[in-house]
């Protein structure tokens, strides 16, 4: 509000007799002499002469961990910041360990523990329950661990942490929910080509790890039809118990009461016939080369390679981190070069991204109009190139530094976030100070090591290059890419439901 428009105000305000004359005085007074100029009238500063204070230290706040006799692990933070209290179950499970003749299995097993009721309330009554008190429960199983987790007011913690127990220990899996996500999962199989990126990351991880690796393997019409009820019941019964579970309770409770609770609602869980063998699958590169998804009705190719890349346990983890800044970003080498000065791409990356306990990706990628699909791809590999051959600079390295150490920072925002990360450091058994150790190595790496990382990690002979696109507007073709060996169609066809 300016001066003029509040002084109206205060004259129409004194014509009914409501404020008296020297409160107007008094507060015209205070308002003169808290006259500010306008942000107009300022002289505005250069971007490179602004400062900001460092962001604070990340701290791990008090918490207690404990086990119980049955083998349930459980962490308690308080925060009572806000009325809330918020809970998860981390079980060491997942779609890896699931048969290769029944994929979906696992993803199956995790949303049906919750959308079909248990066996003390069915799926409308719980879902009654929960809406009365503006709760929530959900449950899921992915690729490499399982999770069930709540959330809920404080006066509202303990029926709802019963609720959430009786979830995870007693589920009804329902014959008509469980046929529902059967049509669910179908519907996706018949829409999965629908999207070009979708395709091309699918069929990327396909190519690097092997089509029938449980770290690229899909659901199909066959996988699908055949897990029986019998079957989920039996990967439930192997997968979710107290001996492969992490409880973590954070949010506003007394720890002293929260012990009595899950005292009374875990204490007694047992599991029930055999455990999951949870052998972790082996992993090795299947396939190099160029390939192609013709798709004639795109005008751009979507476009990603790269190979097997590795875990962040790695002892170059930290200088992988600074390369992949390098690289990325606003300021990084892709964006400038090929995006910026070259103009071939709508987005473009390239970053090693590592996994807790097996190898995962190094990928690069973006858009293009199909007609610069070649020189994308030249230029996004000169540019991995060049950061294996030559050092980086030490203005790079500091940057990157700051932008690895500065954005890591935001993992632990909150209680809720730090406490899963403390749960995740267990479940893939790291040390509870990792984060702690990767930022000192981050601020010790140096331009050699970084290079030397560059050098060890990214394999130009493994490369994987695949482009979703219209084949005919490529030019010049893909051949030009792989001139000893041809380039390589991949066949998307969906497997009809019953072949």
């Amino acid at each position: 509000m300016n001066v003029n428009s509040w002084f109206m105000g205060t004259r129409r305000t004194l014509r009914r007799g409501v404020m008296p004359l020297l409160a107007l005085a008094g507060l015209l007074g205070v308002l003169l002499l808290s006259w500010q100029p306008s942000a107009n009238a300022l002289t505005p500063r250069h971007y490179d002469e602004l400062e900001f204070p460092p962001l604070r230290d990340i701290e791990i706040p008090a918490y207690e961990r404990y086990e119980l006799p049955n083998g349930l692990v459980v962490y308690l933070l308080e925060d009572h910041e806000l009325p809330l209290v918020s809970g998860s179950a981390t079980f060491r499970t997942g779609a890896r360990f699931e048969p290769g003749d029944k994929v979906g299995l696992a993803n199956l097993t995790g949303e049906a523990m919750r959308l079909g009721g248990t066996t003390r309330l069915d799926a409308d009554a719980l879902n009654q329950e929960l809406e009365q008190r503006a709760a929530a429960i959900e449950t899921g199983i992915d690729t490499s661990e399982g999770s069930a987790s709540f959330s809920a007011l404080s006066e509202d913690t303990a029926a709802v942490f019963a609720l959430f127990a009786d979830v995870v220990q007693r589920p009804a899996f329902a014959d008509d929910k469980i046929e529902l996500l059967r049509q669910q999962y179908s519907g996706s199989i018949a829409r999965r080509n629908d999207n070009p990126d979708g395709i091309t990351s699918r069929e990327f991880r396909k190519l690097v790890y092997g089509a029938d690796s449980p770290y690229a393997r899909t659901v199909e019409y066959a996988t699908l039809t055949a897990i029986e009820r019998e079957d989920i019941e039996q990967f439930y019964r192997a997968s979710i118990r107290p001996e492969q579970t992490i409880l973590g309770i954070v949010g506003d409770f007394d720890s002293a009461q929260m012990k009595r609770w899950i005292a009374d609602y875990f204490g007694g869980w047992r599991g029930t016939g055999a455990a999951l063998n949870n052998t972790l699958p082996p992993v090795e590169q299947a396939r190099a080369g160029v390939f192609m998804v013709s798709q004639p009705q795109l005008t751009q190719s979507y476009i990603q390679l790269g190979h097997l890349g590795g875990q962040l346990d790695y002892p170059d983890h930290a200088a992988l981190a600074v390369m992949n800044e390098v690289l990325n970003g606003f300021s990084g080498r892709l964006f400038n070069e090929v995006r910026s000065r070259q103009g071939l791409a709508y987005s473009v990356y390239a970053f090693w991204s590592p996994r807790y306990d097996h190898p995962g990706l190094f990928v690069g990628g973006g858009q293009t109009r199909s007609e610069a699909t070649v020189p994308f791809i030249r230029s996004t590999l000169a540019e991995i190139n060049r950061i294996r051959s030559a050092p980086i600079t030490e203005l790079e390295l500091g940057q990157a530094q700051d932008a690895v150490l500065n954005s890591f920072v935001f993992n632990f925002q909150s209680p809720s976030q730090t406490l899963a990360r403390l749960i995740r450091y267990e479940y893939y058994d790291y040390p509870q100070d990792f984060v702690f150790q990767f930022q000192d190595q981050v601020r010790a790496a140096t331009v050699a090591q970084v290079q030397a990382a560059a050098q060890a990690r990214l394999s130009p002979d493994q490369l994987v290059i695949l482009v979703v696109g219209n084949p005919a507007q490529i030019q010049p073709g893909l051949e030009v890419l792989a001139p000893n060996t041809a380039v390589t169609p991949i066949d998307i066809t969906i497997p009809r439901p019953g072949a």
